[in-house]
């Protein structure tokens, strides 16, 4: 398998002139015109002397690739035989051969070389215009955005079709697959040539193999499919797109690259992807489709028929078809270049390819590991952080599970052989900020290091310690990461439901200011008196036997401990929370803010004098200050008022946002395993079987919206102008556009450091160069686009040292000895919701009823994911069902496959699905992503019991909703499952805020009270389109393939019960229930069809081995590819398949779903 890594630094000339020199050989080799520049910079790039050189060797390849005419690689026979056999009953005289003399390209990089011309800076078509840009490359097509409708279509024949997409008939699908396969020449024009006279004209095509089934060591290998894309020349920016997001698998003709020899990796299936943009302008009556008068009635509803015989198929418009069936090979034909059509198409086909597999799984899903931080302030004593755990760690035995890992030093600590910058310590050991030292004992000698901000200091607990600079402040603190972080997946999340902000840092959302107080002395007078006050007063009942109230200073109360003290709570008595009423609110926030400074082992002490005021004109000041530093309260943005001003909470002094590893953004495959085949797991989970996941995209198609304000988006700027990004939807700007965006200082200074110093390279270089800036979006119809885009490098992708750290803090703290896998399962389900307020004029209907965090069981909660209700978002035409976990318009399978899987998997792991807000609570709070990305840092700090939606409930922390009568009318409330309310936010926010208890007022908690009519029309919103989108699987007789829970909810949705019973019926329930789904026949029937279709696998494999190692013109690959050896493997593996264990293995998996066909 290939690496799919793309360089981000600037190509160096000598690397353009090899890719270059490269490029005109395979040109030459194809018989076509090649590159050639007479100046003498173009002669440097064009070296006709190699080319000379080479003569004799290329037209021997051209007269041996003449003998082989007709001759496919191993992918590509794969195809035409499918597609042969699929066609083989029609009386079809046209070509619809694959083309076996493409310009293959092979090597990561020809691609965006081969984009644009190699003597030139642009590149324009009627469907594309490409820029090269100081930062990389430009690529606008014609249309900057796409709708999903009637786009889909599919080739009838093999498995049904299903209801939202169009069924096409073969007979059109082979007419238009021949036109896809003979575009114009002037559509074939490379633009790499696209400056000379003699113009290479030819189709470009690439190999891929994106993942569907991701690596869990000890127990899978990472599984991918193969995927052949073919365009024409002047679109093959399209393949440099995909190839920059799924990586290049090479040559296909080499047999290296032959998947069916990668018995490991290989899932045995085949895709093919063919651009063909000239297919809008075909007529039905020429594809043979029938008049009106003789069509079907499905051709008349899906308009495969005419009416006038200058009909336009699909009315002109874009649109792809696909042709596939069980058997595992897929073609799809697109009729446009915008790259959005693209990358679906190849996630699509994944999906199609893990739903043929079995055990996995294609999700539309967000998420990150979030690993909690906090501020540690200026020192900390190893001896007393030590003896906080449970269980006794040590640096002996961190050296024994980081052994290979590490370089142990003489004076006992160790460095990381990978990255030198992390530095494992003593569990004794002390750090100091005033000293700068971390010191500790060694053969009766005090050993130091000098603190260093460049290093992380690991704990054998796995705490990361990091000296950090404050940043509005010249004050440095110790910033300790938790070992174990909060993988939370985002699965089946809507358009503009926070998907990507899941993984975004909290950090570019704090602001930062003074600390003010009103009267230092009096003030630190309350502070006296809530430090000294009897805690144990507080209780509205004491018990007998309760233990003593621990003081507010005392070391052994924490400061989340000490936020509860000061919060009302209907725990306390009526006297204790007039108390607190009548404290200031600064008071409290001083209180807490000594208790997190002042750290000593005492329960008192003289804290006072540490805090001073400065004199200002005479007088006491109000900016508190510590150690004659002045104090910096941090506020987080969660919301909007009605008249849009930001509602600001105070962050808890300690509050450090939580450091996360992306894992997740659109397309990933995942598996569901039962725990029990995995070793070391987090013990704080009991989860029977867990998730694991990986992102099979190594860039991600990002549309930075907040980009068009200068500075705003710091991650997003210095991204756009990285080296050898891809770009669209951008304005091309020019040598004389950057002196003018410097000219306007003030506007200018704005921009973050990169994005300036970009404008500055391009305000001095040539006056033909181009930039983008991130200001500046396309301009359509005369306004900029909304839909800017650019492709962001998925930095874990591969490992760094983030993730690396991750796995060694982990390992630390569970004790994984160095031989065994560190696993990262899923740990929360944190699915988002898009809600919109009403807006009556335009005939939207409300679906804001939810109030920031809601709970649902499995039932509910997959009602509303079958449903996939979204609001308006930027990147939606409108509100609506949109699919997210059903793929909606990509899906070329009918989609209960996909929700058997799912639900399954539920099932099986037992997650709990809280879902958060995005956009709007009711019809007065926004609130667009600020509730995305504030869920992980609660999640990320929960104690294991809040974790459970089950104690939450018995804390009286979730409020159940329940159906009730309007105006005489059912409301059917319960949908909505339960949601969060005051009580969540004392206990399960208060490690964030001052006063969690603000963060959510009555009417987001309670949208009803808003607008009841709203409410109601929300409610009756959900349960009509949850109604209309179930009776489609009845219309198309699907119902009948879904596993008996999915079949209760599409009865429930769309009859309001199932046999007469309603969905809180106990024996409907149990249907859900993991034990009940393990001993029950459809479960096993599952299981017993995935090992059938393992052994036919290997079967077929072992078959093609043979007969590879049997062609004598193969015997030096046999010996150097080692085929013997990989036969002797799939022998044993089949052995193993084959037999009761491995049955017995695949018990906590979702196995094989039947898939629906007609009967």
């Amino acid at each position: 398998m290939k690496d799919n890594k793309r360089d981000t630094q600037k190509p160096r000339k000598k690397d353009r002139r090899e890719m270059i020199q490269s490029i005109n050989l395979q040109l030459a080799a194809l018989g076509q015109p090649y590159f050639t520049d007479e100046t003498e910079e173009g002669a440097k790039l064009a070296s006709a002397r190699f080319l000379s050189l080479t003569e004799g060797l290329i037209s021997s390849f051209r007269e041996k690739a003449r003998l082989l005419t007709g001759h496919l690689s191993p992918a590509d026979t794969r195809i035409q035989n499918f597609l042969d056999d699929y066609l083989k009953d029609l009386n079809f005289d046209k070509s619809i051969r694959l083309p076996n003399s493409t310009f293959v390209l092979n090597q990561p990089g020809m691609a965006r070389e081969v984009s644009l011309p190699a003597n030139g800076n642009s590149f324009k078509s009627d469907l594309l215009s490409s820029y090269r840009l100081k930062q990389g490359i430009l690529n606008n097509p014609a249309a900057d955005k796409r709708t999903t409708e009637g786009t889909f279509h599919i080739v009838e024949g093999g498995l049904p079709v299903a209801l939202d997409k169009k069924e096409v008939p073969k007979i059109a699908f082979a007419h238009l697959l021949h036109n896809a396969l003979h575009p114009s020449d002037e559509m074939n024009i490379l633009p790499f040539t696209a400056n000379q006279g003699k113009k290479a004209k030819t189709m470009v095509s690439l190999l891929l193999r994106p993942v569907v089934c991701p690596e869990v060591k000890g127990v899978i290998s990472e599984k991918s499919m193969e995927v052949r894309f073919f365009a024409p020349g002047s679109l093959v920016s399209n393949l440099d797109f995909v190839e920059t997001i799924f990586g290049n698998a090479g040559d296909h003709n080499l047999a290296e690259n032959d998947a069916a020899l990668d018995i490991e990796h290989w899932t045995g299936h085949t895709g093919c992807i063919i651009l063909a943009p000239q297919l809008t302008k075909l007529k039905k009556k020429d594809i043979g489709l029938p008049h009106y008068n003789d069509a079907t009635e499905r051709q008349r509803r899906d308009g495969m028929c005419w009416t006038d015989e200058n009909e336009l198929y699909n009315d002109g418009g874009a649109f792809k078809v696909t042709c596939r069936d069980e058997r595992g090979v897929v073609v799809t034909l697109i009729a446009d270049n915008y790259y959005g059509y693209s990358k679906k198409e190849i996630k699509t086909q994944i999906s199609y390819s893990a739903n043929l597999y079995g055990l996995v799984e294609e999700e539309h899903a967000g998420g990150a590991i979030a690993f909690p931080c906090g501020n540690m302030g200026d020192n900390i004593y190893g001896e007393p952080f030590s003896g906080k755990f449970n269980h006794k760690y040590s640096f002996e035995e961190a050296k024994k599970l980081l052994d290979g890992k590490i370089d142990v030093r003489p004076e006992n600590y160790a460095i990381d052989k990978k990255y030198p910058n992390i530095i494992y310590i003593h569990e004794h050991a002390d750090i100091d900020v005033e000293k700068a030292t971390v010191t500790w004992m060694h053969d009766g000698k005090e050993q130091k290091l000098r603190l260093s901000p460049e290093k992380i200091y690991v704990h054998p607990t796995g705490h990361k310690f990091q000296l950090v600079k404050h940043p509005e402040q010249k004050l440095w603190r110790i910033i300790d990461t938790a070992p174990e972080g909060m993988f939370c997946h985002k699965p089946s999340t809507v358009s503009g439901g926070g998907k990507s902000e899941i993984s975004k840092s909290m950090q570019n959302a704090i602001k930062y200011g003074s600390f003010y107080i009103q009267n230092l002395e009096k003030d630190s007078e309350m502070v006296d008196m809530l430090i000294n006050y009897d805690y144990m007063k507080r209780w509205k009942t004491i018990y007998p036997n309760a233990r003593p109230s621990r003081p507010f200073l005392s070391p052994h109360r924490t400061l989340g401990s000490a936020v509860k003290l000061l919060t009302p709570s209907d725990q306390y008595n009526d006297e204790y929370n007039q108390f607190l009423d009548s404290i200031p609110t600064h008071v409290k926030t001083l209180a807490l803010y000594i208790k997190r400074m002042y750290r000593t082992q005492l329960d008192k002490g003289s804290w006072k004098e540490f805090l001073n005021v400065e004199i200002v004109n005479g007088r006491n000041g109000n900016a508190l200050r510590y150690k004659h530093n002045k104090i910096m309260a941090s506020y987080v943005r969660i919301g909007f008022s009605p008249e849009g001003k930001w509602y600001l909470h105070k962050l808890r002094s300690d509050f450090i946002p939580s450091r996360k590893i992306q894992m997740e953004d659109d397309i990933t495959a995942s598996i569901t395993l039962p725990s029990s085949r995995l070793n070391y797991l987090n013990p704080e989970y009991q989860n029977k079987s867990v998730k694991l996941v990986t992102n099979c995209e190594s860039y991600l198609f990002q549309r930075p919206d907040e980009a068009i304000i200068r500075g705003y988006d710091k991650e997003a700027e210095a991204d756009i102008v990285e080296n050898n990004t891809f770009l669209t939807n951008y304005e091309p700007l020019t040598q004389q556009d950057a002196i003018e965006l410097i000219e306007d200082t003030i506007r200018f200074d704005e921009y973050t450091e990169p994005v300036q110093q970009l404008i500055k390279k391009a305000a001095e270089g040539h006056k033909d160069c181009f930039f983008v800036a991130p200001s500046h979006p396309r301009i359509v119809d005369g306004i900029p686009t909304n839909n800017p885009r650019y492709l962001q490098h998925n930095l874990f992708k591969n490992e760094n040292q983030e993730s690396h750290l991750a796995e060694m803090g982990v390992r630390l703290f569970r004790k994984v000895p160095k031989d065994e896998a560190v696993h990262f399962p899923v740990n929360a389900v944190l699915p988002g919701r898009r809600n919109n307020p009403s807006d009556r004029k335009k005939g939207i209907r409300p679906l804001s009823v939810y109030n920031p965090i809601h709970y649902q069981e499995i039932p509910e909660l997959f009602m509303d994911f079958i449903c996939s209700l979204t609001g308006k978002s930027p990147s939606t035409t409108g509100a609506g069902s949109e699919g997210a976990l059903t793929k909606g318009p990509f899906n070329m399978l009918v989609p209960t496959t996909d929700l058997n899987n799912a639900l399954l998997s539920y099932i099986l792991s037992e997650y709990q699905g809280f879902s958060s807000a995005a956009g709007y609570v009711g019809q007065k709070n926004r609130f667009d992503h600020d509730i995305s990305i504030l869920v992980p840092e609660i999640w990320a700090r929960l104690e294991p019991e809040d974790r459970d939606a089950k104690k939450l409930i018995d804390h009286n922390c979730l409020d159940k909703l329940e159906d009730f009568d309007y105006n005489g009318e059912k409301i059917l409330a319960s949908r909505l499952g339960y949601r969060i309310n005051k009580n969540f936010a004392f206990r399960c926010m208060n490690k964030l805020f001052d006063e969690p208890l603000e963060v959510f007022n009555d009417e987001m908690l309670q949208p009803e009270i808003q607008s009841m009519e709203d409410y109601v029309d929300g409610i009756k919103n959900i349960v009509e389109a949850q109604q209309k989108v179930a009776l489609r699987y009845f219309e198309e007789g699907s119902v009948e393939a879904a596993i008996p829970p999915l079949k209760i909810l599409l009865h429930i949705m769309a009859y309001g019960h199932y046999e007469g019973k309603k969905l809180n019926n106990p024996e409907l329930r149990k249907e859900f229930d993991r034990e009940y789904v393990l001993q029950s026949e459809w479960y096993q029937a599952r299981l017993r069809l995935k090992q059938e279709k393992d052994v036919y696998l290997l079967e077929n494999q072992i078959q093609y081995l043979k007969d590879f190692i049997a062609e004598p013109n193969n015997q030096s690959l046999v010996e150097k590819m080692n085929i013997g050896q990989r036969l002797e493997t799939a022998q044993k593996r089949l052995q193993h398949v084959e037999s009761e264990n491995y049955l017995n293995e695949l018990v906590g998996t979702i196995g094989a779903d039947p898939l629906f066909k007609r009967k």
